[in-house]
């Protein structure tokens, strides 16, 4: 196992870390949550950045890499749902999609035996995510509208990214009429 397989494994452990440490009565839990959900994303850029620049990209942490990062995610806007701080559609929106890209990836892989590699767009959409749901674990006191804006500017982004997946999905499996 090389070290950015390993850094996704980590990060994986992190997902029930995180729901614990956010719903616990300790003094400044959102603040220990936010810092778990740091550091999982922090590990994320590490995983990526070592992957690609010491030639360690697997096909193992093609797919573990981006489940790592959807269920720290998912994870965390359920608890931010959870809480009251966003509306459930939220979750739903994001919910639908994950699982569309998951299935999607399943059937590319059964396909042509790979999947898609993350692209600009899917990595802007995971950023993007990551400070609005570390914003609102860390002020969830934010008033509604706001915190609705928030979410919603980053699933516009997370969902715009999924369409650029589709594309490239239907341009990979030959479902897209050439013109």
């Amino acid at each position: 196992m090389n070290l950015p397989n390993f850094l996704s494994l980590l990060r994986l452990c992190m997902v029930p870390v995180f729901a614990v440490v956010f719903f616990s009565d300790a003094p400044g839990a959102h603040y220990w949550a936010a810092g778990v959900y740091a550091l999982a994303f922090f590990t994320d850029i590490a995983d990526g950045w070592i992957a690609r620049h010491f030639n360690q990209i697997t096909r193992l942490g093609r797919v573990l890499d981006p489940l790592a990062d959807k269920l720290m995610t998912f994870t965390v806007i359920i608890c931010i749902t959870a809480d009251g701080i966003i509306p459930v559609w939220a979750v739903v929106i994001f919910f639908l999609k994950e699982a569309a890209m998951g299935i999607g990836a399943l059937s590319m892989y059964r396909k042509v035996d790979d999947v898609i590699p993350s692209n600009w767009l899917g990595k802007t959409s995971t950023g993007v995510f990551f400070i609005v749901c570390a914003a609102l674990v860390l002020f969830p006191e934010i008033p509604k509208h706001w915190a609705t804006g928030l979410i919603s500017f980053a699933l516009v982004l997370t969902v715009a990214a999924f369409v650029s997946y589709l594309w490239q999905y239907l341009n990979v499996t030959g479902r897209r009429k050439k013109r």
